[in-house]
């Protein structure tokens, strides 16, 4: 789908951009966890919830967790979505124009990312514009790192910045026991504290930028 097209089916939000909007200097970022698999028997919430653990450190950070096995929109792209449509539309949409910043927490499946994740971002635009976005992923022996690199580049057109550092589980399934705890953390959480800091730094400066001058994209 080109540029065309493709903006010509998204149903968005429009970002707060404007001076009046300028949020206080102290106010928390709105951090957006997206959950990206859909797939039952899914390891996603173990990730999720560890990584969630390490944010919970950030007392800037507002979290809202946004699962993209409870957002259900259909995959046919639309310009005058069905009411149902609409309604999941209603929900979501809000949540990621309200965002800071994302961090997509994502498996690799056959050597990409989820479908259900392609899905959600292509049904919105502005709502990803000029804000960063992170990557927790995980794996097999690559990690996940090969569906992180995809991602990069379809954020890149959405007008997002995507965060160098990253947090990578690598057969990650021996990495936590039963009750989801990570058996040997502390290089997952250096990894985490370096995605964290560099997140946070960039949500603050494109934050104060967006409101200062609405992004042109």
């Amino acid at each position: 789908m080109d540029n065309a097209t493709r903006e010509s089916a998204q149903v968005s939000t429009p970002a707060s951009t404007t001076a009046t909007d300028t949020p206080p200097a102290a106010a928390p970022l709105r951090l957006a966890v997206i959950v990206a698999s859909n797939r039952e028997g899914r390891f996603a919430p173990v990730v999720t919830e560890w990584f969630l653990s390490r944010a919970a450190e950030h007392d800037d950070l507002d979290v809202d967790v946004i699962d993209v096995a409870r957002v259900d929109l259909p995959t046919a792209l639309s310009f005058s979505p069905s009411d149902d449509v609409k309604a999941v539309l209603a929900d979501v949409s809000p949540r990621l124009a309200a965002a800071d910043a994302f961090v997509v927490v994502t498996p690799e499946y056959n050597h990409s990312f989820p479908a259900a994740l392609k899905n959600l971002i292509d049904w919105h635009g502005s709502e990803w514009h000029a804000k960063p976005v992170g990557f927790v992923s995980y794996g097999g022996m690559s990690g996940g790192l090969r569906a992180v690199e995809q991602l990069r580049q379809v954020f890149a057109e959405m007008h997002a910045t995507t965060i160098r550092e990253t947090v990578s589980f690598h057969g990650a399934w021996s990495h936590f026991d039963v009750d989801g705890r990570h058996k040997d953390p502390s290089g997952a959480e250096t990894a985490a504290k370096a995605l964290l800091n560099q997140l946070t730094w960039w949500a603050r400066a494109l934050r104060d930028a967006r409101s200062v001058r609405p992004y042109g994209g």
